[in-house]
């Protein structure tokens, strides 16, 4: 008789109350006040607006659920709305259905189209296996310098497997978390990064120094991998040498399979260029004088294409020297040397080969003996020569000089630095 009299005065909002006493405030506003509460009978009905809510009220939440339920003679049983197309807001009753914005995929090309090195052939095997859906490692992380190509093997992988992939680049992680907290669809946001068979990032290094974000971000690799979900990152650094990350999620960027991609080397350099209709006299020679990335190699092909559209003539050597002269690699003789290292330190060439002890001129000319011992293969006759026919004494004694003074003097050091930086 106690039970019945006891639940006849029972209501959605007494036990409601109960449960904002027994839960700590924050959880209860986050995750219990949102859903739909409604009695029927001895059961307490609570409906969460997606299936990643009720998952997550049910558990961390669902023995306490129970036990305060229990006490008002109780059931819990927690579901998911069934309309899908109309989904409750966390603090209202707004539609917040998180839309992803679409973008245009531009490269259409498998693997075949990757010009694979030596370098770069353990990371593209990775990528053809997490492609062909047949990987053991639980997530793939490649890593090398920008213009390395790892974009390209992301577009490989999209274009090869058949599997539902998700892929954004951090940069568009980081917008979309922000989006969907200001428009409250932040748990239809996480339902579509975990409703994929493979999850795809490009430049995780977006993420760093984004506390919440990382904390977001490391949740969901979680899941996918507890999920038995493919992950496929990408960075510009080995996971334990990225800056902005602390070591918890360096760890767990290290738990997986780990590669490294190189930038093009002449072979790769020429491989693109001749596949992009260059002649192979230009190719051969342009693959040489330039050391850049992709990218460069890139803007390269685009800079010839275009002329040779718009000016109807094949590009040969000299045009391209000349198209080309702010990236192609000139040889520096060391008389270049000399006369550069003088235009950046604000002297005189003639002041240099001349007989001048003032001090200014004397530590000028001890740097750049000092510049082209560690920059060239120059022998110290030779040294003495180019700054103005000194003998092999008087450069001994430079150098011994500067070795001393570089112990004490950090400036004199990053003068001698610089400049060589301007010999190479």
């Amino acid at each position: 008789m106690q039970a019945i009299a006891i639940n006849k005065t029972v209501n959605v909002e007494s036990v409601m109350g109960a449960f904002a006493a027994k839960i700590d405030s924050a959880g209860f506003n986050a995750w219990i006040a949102p859903l739909n509460a409604n009695i029927c009978g001895n059961c307490l009905t609570l409906v969460a607006q997606n299936q990643f809510t009720a998952d997550y009220v049910t558990r961390e939440y669902g023995k306490t659920l129970a036990n305060i339920a229990a006490d008002f003679c109780l059931d819990v049983n927690i579901s998911v709305r069934a309309n899908n197309n109309v989904v409750v807001s966390a603090n209202d009753n707004v539609v917040c259905e998180f839309i992803p914005e679409t973008k245009t995929v531009q490269n259409k090309n498998g693997f075949d189209s990757f010009i694979t090195s030596d370098e770069n052939m353990f990371a593209v095997a990775a990528c053809k296996k997490i492609a062909s859906n047949e990987s053991s490692f639980s997530q793939l992380f490649i890593y090398g310098p920008a213009g390395s190509g790892k974009t390209m093997l992301l577009d490989c992988i999209c274009n090869t497997t058949n599997k539902n992939v998700v892929r954004m680049s951090g940069g568009q992680f980081v917008a979309d978390f922000a989006r969907s907290l200001r428009d409250k669809t932040i748990f239809s946001w996480k339902d579509f990064c975990r409703n994929c068979d493979m999850f795809i990032m490009d430049d995780v290094c977006a993420l760093a120094g984004k506390r919440a974000t990382m904390d977001e971000f490391m949740q969901l690799i979680m899941d996918l991998h507890n999920a038995g979900k493919n992950i496929v990152l990408t960075a510009n650094g080995a996971p334990n040498s990225l800056n902005g990350f602390d070591r918890r999620i360096q760890s767990l960027f290290a738990s997986g399979l780990v590669v490294d991609v190189a930038t093009p080397n002449a072979y790769v350099r020429r491989s693109m260029l001749l596949n992009a209709g260059v002649d192979m006299t230009v190719a051969n020679e342009i693959s040489k004088q330039i050391n850049g990335d992709g990218h460069l190699v890139n803007g390269v092909i685009n800079k010839i294409k275009t002329y040779t559209e718009l000016m109807g003539e094949r590009v040969n050597m000299d045009v391209a020297s000349r198209l080309l002269a702010d990236v192609l690699n000139k040889t520096k003789t060391p008389l270049m040397m000399v006369k550069t290292m003088c235009e950046k330190m604000a002297i005189s060439f003639d002041e240099i080969c001349g007989n001048s002890r003032a001090r200014r001129v004397v530590r000028a000319r001890q740097i750049m003996m000092a510049a082209l011992k560690a920059s060239t293969n120059l022998s110290l006759t030779e040294i003495g020569n180019i700054c103005g026919g000194r003998d092999h004494a008087t450069v001994v004694y430079a150098l011994s000089q500067i070795e001393k003074q570089k112990a004490c003097d950090l400036i004199l050091n990053a003068e001698i630095e610089d400049m060589i930086k301007l010999c190479k």
